[in-house]
């Protein structure tokens, strides 16, 4: 019998790194420091080093580290927050949950990255209707690549405008030599399960080089307390990372590095196997992808459907990333400004993710790989 596919495989994982787990996972209920324990405050300091910025906050998720950030910064009613409209929700529905109004901002049509000749077009836009004041934009690495850093500062710069790094999927990696993490006013993490390093629940974090700013993140995930428990500064929120997830965070961390590059090793698998049949994910210049998915791009939705009846028909996963763009999202479309955005529409069409985590072998890429071949 062929060994089955996972799309996504944390029964091997775990076994991998099980000892190590365990340890971590005892010395915790050893302790019994539930909230904030040790291990918090030990992720936070080796998130930091690892990623090279001055100071991490650990909260309860990617989406409630988006949510800290901007509420930092004052963000909320009357206020546009440019981001990218080929994403994941979470990206758009917190500017909205502080009031503020999502601007969405075409893609780059081969990396996927937010594209910085429109973002500039949305802004210009923005200011000449002068209904809303531009305040932020959010920067999204999608799918483990890093957006483009040099041109998104400039256009903060150029308009004083908050800029916040979405890292969500690519935590690991790198751009022009550097690990993500400082590319921006504040770079927000997710510890969501699937990706790349991941927790067994929900978890996030916020990095940043402003020690006030890291200071007031702390006091807004805890309910904006000051320097005692019952001093409230400030309306913020339950947004603390459980100490166990720390712990199984901590122990992943280990082997993060590894796994970063057996994710590589299954890229160039499925590139070598792929390319000039079906659109295979084009690198961002001067960049190492975490790979937390690896998306191709198929003729029309009809190649999509086939190749995706063929993979069920091997008994083998995929997925897309994403059916349809933010600004076609019923939550999302009455904010919208109408004009369209071709490329995040088209690429929902498309767009098909293959298999790819630390424990995919390369014999099982290369049936997937051949599988898509068979249908294209």
């Amino acid at each position: 019998m062929t060994d089955a596919v996972a799309f996504l495989d944390l029964h091997a994982q775990q076994r991998r790194i099980e000892p190590a787990l365990r340890a971590r996972l005892e010395a915790v209920l050893a302790h019994c420091q539930f909230v904030l324990g040790p291990e918090v405050r030990e992720l936070e300091q080796r998130l930091a080093e690892y990623a090279g910025a001055a100071h991490c906050v650990t909260v309860s998720s990617g989406t409630d580290a988006l949510q800290i950030a901007m509420m930092a910064e004052g963000i909320g009613r009357g206020h546009a927050v440019f981001l990218p409209a080929f994403t994941y929700t979470a990206t758009a529905e917190v500017p909205l949950v502080l009031g503020a109004t999502p601007v969405f901002v075409d893609v780059d049509p081969h990396t996927f990255q937010i594209d910085p000749e429109d973002l500039r077009s949305r802004i210009a836009s923005v200011e000449a209707e002068g209904v809303l004041k531009p305040r932020a934009i959010i920067g999204v690495d999608l799918f483990g690549q890093p957006a483009p850093w040099p041109e998104l500062r400039d256009a903060a710069a150029a308009k004083a405008l908050f800029l916040l790094d979405d890292c969500a999927q690519s935590f690991g990696a790198s751009l022009a030599g550097r690990k993500l993490g400082r590319e921006a006013d504040a770079t927000a993490i997710s510890f969501f399960p699937s990706k790349p390093l991941g927790g067994y629940g929900d978890g996030g974090a916020l990095l940043t080089q402003s020690g006030e700013r890291a200071a007031l993140y702390r006091s807004l995930r805890t309910h904006g307390e000051g320097t005692t428990r019952y001093e409230v500064l400030r309306t913020g929120m339950n947004g603390r990372l459980d100490t166990l997830q720390a712990a199984v965070l901590l122990a992943k961390l280990e082997v993060f590095d590894d796994e970063l590059s057996r994710r590589d090793r299954i890229a160039a698998v499925y590139d070598q196997a792929l390319a000039g049949r079906v659109g295979v994910p084009r690198r961002v210049p001067d960049s190492a992808s975490a790979w937390a998915i690896y998306a191709i791009l198929l003729p029309d939705e009809g190649a999509r459907d086939r190749v995706q009846a063929r993979l069920r028909c091997e008994h083998l996963p995929s997925a897309v990333y994403y059916p349809r763009p933010l600004h076609h999202q019923p939550a999302y479309a009455p904010h919208h400004r109408g004009n369209p955005l071709p490329v995040s529409e088209d690429l929902a069409t498309r767009i098909l993710a293959l298999p790819i985590h630390p424990d995919l072998t390369e014999a099982q890429a290369l049936r997937v790989a051949q599988a898509v071949l068979q249908a294209t």
